[in-house]
């Protein structure tokens, strides 16, 4: 066996040698130590252990030392171990690459620090996911997530944010059972908090999504993942990891809601999430939990399709949302251009 720096020899090779030096047959040799061919065949090509047992046995068959054998097969051993650990470094640094992994450490990521050397990283990827190796990642739990967009490190991005949301919630304690008969019930107060700001309802918001069995962490965007948020179940509660993309209010409902969505509609407990419509069920749920279907279809065609800033306010006012919410819908179905009435669009900055 070998890694790109250690080459492992078996000391049943220098058996071999022996052997051929004496014209001596792997049969014959088997009679004279009192062992089977077939272990003899393991014990040349390092299948089988060579113990001390077998070294006082070849001490007196090829006169020498049993303490030579012995200290050949101690070398051999752990020479197999470092080439399983060279080539386990090998193969998680070509993981560890795929791992936004200088994001991490700027927003402070637990056990990421800042380094450019990979075994370093490695190290700390493992203590990051708990984790012996890398490649065990690979066997991702599902995880409900809305992000726009992708790229070759997006899913290892998602890992990442998860992971962090994981550790985050184990911060949470006296967490309700799960409840979603309760988090139907509690949508239309959620869904108040829009008009509301962050220092007013980002306490509010985690004590009653708590009271569902849920944990909310706010974690910051990471550039390479296209994440909005990511809900999933861990051990006895669900959590649903928001981040602020793009930092608009209304970005940051609609993410909600859809992660909401996946919960109500139970897409948590589906297989191959990413390859059904749960996406598109999550978002229609957002979308019209937000703003009723009948009441944005009347709002269209009183307006005739010419909304003002007024309209825009009064409308939200009367459906009880933000007035940013009800410009992304415009501006997310066409009616109106995105650099239209911007100052109703307010930016929000979250943390834990």
């Amino acid at each position: 066996m070998n890694s790109l720096h250690t080459i492992a020899t078996p000391p049943g090779a220098t058996i071999a040698e022996q052997l051929e030096m004496r014209h001596m047959t792997q049969k014959e040799f088997a009679e004279r130590m009192d062992l089977s061919e077939k272990h003899v065949s393991h014990l040349i090509n390092g299948k089988t252990e060579l113990t001390k047992d077998v070294a006082m046995r070849l001490e007196s068959v090829l006169g020498i030392p049993a303490s030579f054998w012995n200290n050949m097969e101690a070398i051999y051993r752990e020479k197999l171990e470092r080439i399983k650990h060279e080539n386990a470094l090998e193969a998680d640094g070509d993981i560890a690459k795929k791992f936004p992994y200088a994001e991490m450490a700027k927003h402070e990521y637990e056990c990421i620090t800042p380094t450019k050397d990979i075994n370093e990283k490695i190290k700390n990827l493992r203590n990051f996911f708990e984790v012996a190796n890398l490649g065990l990642l690979l066997k991702n739990p599902n995880i409900a997530y809305r992000k726009m967009g992708g790229n070759e490190k997006s899913d290892y991005a998602l890992m990442a944010f998860a992971q962090q949301a994981k550790l985050e919630s184990r911060k949470v304690s006296n967490v309700d059972a799960i409840n979603i008969q309760r988090l139907n019930s509690l949508i239309p107060e959620i869904r108040c908090m829009t008009r509301e700001k962050p220092d007013v309802f980002c306490h509010v918001l985690k004590e009653l999504l708590v009271t569902c069995g849920i944990v909310l962490i706010f974690l910051p965007h990471i550039q390479s993942s296209y994440l909005h948020g990511a809900t999933f179940y861990y051990r006895d509660r669900i959590v649903m990891a928001l981040t602020v993309r793009g930092k608009y209010a209304d970005v940051f409902w609609f993410s909600l809601f859809h992660e909401i969505g996946h919960i109500v509609k139970g897409h948590l407990s589906g297989d191959n999430i990413e390859e059904r419509d749960y996406e598109k069920e999550a978002d229609e749920y957002a979308r019209n939990t937000l703003i009723e279907p009948a009441h944005f279809k009347y709002f269209v065609e009183t307006n005739n399709k010419n909304f003002s800033r007024q309209s825009i306010i009064e409308f939200a006012k009367e459906i009880a949302v933000s007035p940013g919410i009800v410009l992304g819908r415009l501006q997310n179905e066409r009616y109106l251009q995105y650099n239209m009435y911007v100052d109703l669009k307010e930016k929000y900055k979250l943390a834990n």
